[in-house]
């Protein structure tokens, strides 16, 4: 006599509707957030070669972005700016007229309070060194004194109309001072994203073409060793005690593990950045026939949901978000 299963788990996988009423997991437009580049000086949308699909984006075209943003229903947009212009200590990151701040101000005059604008607060876009904190005489990054900056950078960003502060740098410390700082301002209202566990990865390079970063070097004495997954965990829950409202992993696809273990013991949300490697690897993959496209998004997209994250930062925000409200499945 033939022995049958006794237990048949593809019942539940027969249909689509099946798949979506059991689905542990799901994606939805408000859980994404789209990074945005904006570039002082450019009069038109200029492509990033190293980022099929992607571009710098001219201060009087943001309001296009925002409005294509808040349509498709997304969380927020997290606003990057290019200068034309740097220095070694960052000035148009604290400049009232500085690309980021005008680009902040623009952004929450066309968000209107659909969706969150985020800003990214961090040196390395202003800096003609390229590190994310000043530069003490010896050549290294001066932790204590990049601090003092991120302040003023926190407090200006409030000023132009910035719901949440990403928190980019890695410096000790960085979350207490912001805090510190806007409250003193009396803008206890801003929320901190704490980019917590952030990797020195390979995968950054395509956002340093979208930035132009002038960075020579490395950031390895303050970002994360990718060896470690214990420290990722620890340095989120240090974030969360100096007042994080958020933290983050980022890059998300490499560290899942880290991203898991952060989200098991956060008493924050829990949020990951898709960068812009991981981007990269799957759009010049789909682009020689060697993988299907839109599965690959989704699939990596729910990846870093069953991994915990509850928002994402990713490239394909609107893509992604107009294809589920036309209904169709996460992976």
């Amino acid at each position: 006599m033939t022995a049958f299963p006794e237990r048949r788990l593809r019942r539940l996988r027969a249909t689509p509707a099946l798949r979506r009423l059991v689905a542990e997991h799901d994606l939805t437009p408000r859980r994404l957030v789209l990074p945005v580049f904006v570039k002082e000086g450019i009069d038109a949308p200029q492509p990033i070669a190293s980022m099929p699909g992607v571009a710098q984006h001219p201060l009087d075209g943001l309001p296009a972005v925002v409005e294509a943003a808040a349509a498709a229903g997304l969380g927020g947009v997290m606003l990057f700016g290019v200068p034309e212009h740097r220095d070694a200590v960052g000035s148009g990151a604290t400049a009232q007229d500085g690309i980021l701040n005008r680009a902040i101000a623009v952004a929450a005059r066309a968000a209107a309070g659909r969706l969150t604008v985020q800003a990214d607060l961090c040196l390395d876009e202003f800096t003609d060194h390229g590190h994310c904190g000043l530069l003490a005489a010896d050549g290294s990054v001066d932790n204590d004194a990049t601090l003092e900056v991120y302040g003023r950078m926190a407090v200006a960003q409030a000023a132009a109309g910035a719901d949440i502060l990403g928190l980019s740098g890695m410096m000790d410390g960085q979350v207490a001072a912001v805090r510190a700082a806007l409250d003193a301002a009396g803008r206890t209202d801003v929320a901190l994203l704490a980019y917590a566990a952030k990797y020195a990865s390979a995968f950054y390079g395509p956002f340093r073409d979208a930035v132009e970063s002038t960075l020579d070097g490395d950031r390895r004495t303050y970002q994360l060793d990718a060896a470690n997954g214990r420290e990722g965990v620890q340095e989120a829950l240090v974030d969360a005690d100096e007042g994080a409202d958020i933290v983050m992993v980022k890059p998300a696809g490499p560290y899942l593990d880290v991203l898991a273990r952060v989200a098991e013991v956060s008493p924050v949300p829990v949020w990951a950045y898709q960068v812009s490697g991981e981007y990269a690897l799957v759009e010049h993959a789909a682009a020689a026939g060697l993988i299907d496209r839109d599965r690959a998004i989704a699939e990596t997209l729910i990846g870093i949901r069953r991994a915990g994250a509850e928002t994402i930062l990713t490239y394909w925000a609107i893509e992604v978000a107009q294809r589920l409200r036309g209904g169709e499945e996460s992976a």
